[in-house]
């Protein structure tokens, strides 16, 4: 059981720290042939934090960056919509142009039957980007303020030189503070294509690992980011994909032994609409579990499920659930999270429970 701080020590339950972007949305159609875009903030460490506030009622905050200009204060207004405290936020003066900094756009396909999704990120020298070490009081925030959990990841990290070190800094402050870590390693290979590629990355997320209480991630996460996954599980296990993913997750909790849960999501992709979804987590008093398997499941918007994975499982962490209940809670939520469009869940929190506990899709009147 993970031993966090008492909730009426702390003015927040959660604060996540990576970028907010807007996300441009052609719906049904192409990025290539539209002529509207629906507008959604996200951010893979930030969609962990809303979901705790929107969907699971828990006090979340953001610490970010954004330039000061009308894109940012569209942003704001996201978040603010989403309840998550924008106190955190460090606001950069705008040029004019962007030159020196500037807000991250995101142009995101749903992908539909055989086309799949499809992502465009804009962000580089973004405000986030840029933040330095130094910048953010972490002792004021964790030791006088109070937070229970801190939630990163790897995408914040792959930013810039400055956000691994501003990501190492807040974590290590984290823990000085008891305060639990979670790391979501979210491996894009397009944010590490220009500082070094998988190598680059694989060094800064294992040096990350080190300040980690909770890993999350996928197989390519593990493999790629931090260089062991299921190339190293025997060649009979190949084509048995759970056995082959608790393997993984027993390498990887071999070779962090201080980790406290090891948690990742499987997904099958027949078609963009159409995916196999499930999750294994570990700890070492339980061992390797499996939430229930939700074979063919129908895909609206896929981005944001595995984000949504991990409110869900962070969430019951933070209820005291044992890990088999925090494990159904993070795979139901990160499937109902699929089920709408945007970056954020929309469900709520007794859809969750519901669907955890067996229910299914029949009208609710």
């Amino acid at each position: 059981m993970i031993q966090t701080r008492p909730a009426e020590e702390c003015e927040l339950d959660i604060v996540a720290l990576g970028e907010v972007m807007l996300r441009l949305d052609p719906g049904e159609g192409r990025v290539r042939t539209a002529r509207r875009f629906e507008a959604w903030e996200g951010g893979g460490e930030y969609n962990v934090a809303r979901g705790m506030r929107k969907v699971f009622g828990l006090r979340a905050g953001v610490v970010t960056a954004l330039a000061d200009n009308e894109v940012g204060r569209l942003v704001e207004n996201l978040i603010l919509q989403g309840g998550v405290d924008t106190s955190l936020i460090h606001w950069e003066k705008y040029d004019g142009i962007g030159r020196t900094t500037r807000n991250g756009l995101n142009f995101t396909e749903r992908g539909f039957g055989v086309r799949g999704a499809v992502g465009v990120s804009d962000r580089a020298h973004t405000a986030i980007s840029q933040l330095a070490p130094g910048t953010v009081d972490w002792d004021d925030l964790f030791g006088r303020r109070g937070v229970r959990w801190l939630h990163t990841g790897g995408i914040f990290a792959g930013l810039s030189e400055r956000s691994a070190a501003v990501a190492e800094e807040a974590m290590a402050a984290a823990h000085q503070h008891g305060t639990i870590v979670s790391f979501d390693l979210n491996y894009r290979p397009s944010l590490w294509a220009g500082i070094g590629g998988t190598e680059y990355a694989r060094d800064v997320n294992t040096r990350l690992a080190a300040h980690v209480d909770v890993m999350i991630g996928n197989e390519e996460d593990f493999t790629a980011a931090l260089g062991f996954g299921v190339e190293h599980v025997d060649e009979n296990l190949r084509n048995l994909p759970i056995d082959s993913f608790a393997a993984m997750v027993g390498t990887v909790a071999e070779k962090m032994p201080w980790l406290s849960a090891v948690a990742t999501t499987l997904r099958t992709v027949h078609t963009a609409s159409d995916n196999d979804w499930r999750a294994i987590a570990w700890s070492p008093e339980t061992g390797v579990l499996s939430s229930v398997a939700r074979d063919h499941l129908d895909i609206y918007d896929r981005v944001g499920g595995g984000d949504g994975f991990a409110s869900g499982l962070v969430y019951g962490l933070l209820q005291g659930e044992p890990l088999q209940q925090c494990l159904e809670l993070g795979a139901a939520h990160g499937a109902l999270a699929m089920t709408t469009p945007g970056d954020t869940s929309m469900a709520s929190r007794e859809e969750v429970y519901a669907l955890a506990s067996g229910g299914n899709a029949r009208v609710r009147r």
